[in-house]
């Protein structure tokens, strides 16, 4: 049960603006022999979640994007609310991939529906698991834990 929290730890905190990667812990404990759909449900419970907290700063804290503290940098906004502009809302279902967070604090910044938000996230970053799932599956056959 430890290694289920601290995978939903990790996945948690990778989804927020904490610089964090939650991929290496998955496939430490599927390479342990935890069954994949038990990681894959947990990572995406807890990624899903910490993306709900990135959204709820990116709503929240909007009025402040020119405050010199804002966490996301201006560069990084821009490309990210023009990504969001050319694409809208389909564009969380890359919120799984690299600079995925600031997509989700934009979607919070341009107030996306919560429950469009929620299903789109969640699509994005289960599928996402459940590829790491697949891919350590074809690496580690053959192999024994």
């Amino acid at each position: 049960m430890i290694a289920l929290s601290g995978l939903f730890l990790a996945a948690f905190l990778a989804a927020t603006p904490v610089p964090f990667q939650s991929e290496v812990v998955f496939l430490g404990l599927q390479a342990a022999g935890w069954r994949a759909l038990t990681l894959v449900l947990v990572a995406s419970v807890g990624n899903v979640l910490g993306s709900c907290v990135t959204y709820a700063l990116g709503r929240g804290l909007g009025g402040f994007r020119d405050h010199p503290r804002f966490p996301i940098r201006p560069a990084q906004l821009a490309r990210a609310e023009a990504w969001y502009a050319r694409w809208g809302y389909w564009s969380l279902l890359v919120s799984w991939a690299p600079g995925g967070d600031v997509l989700v604090a934009v979607a919070g910044l341009m107030r996306t529906p919560v429950a469009l938000f929620l299903l789109l996230v969640t699509l994005a970053k289960t599928l996402r698991y459940a590829a790491v799932a697949w891919l350590g599956a074809a690496a580690f056959a053959g192999w024994t834990a």
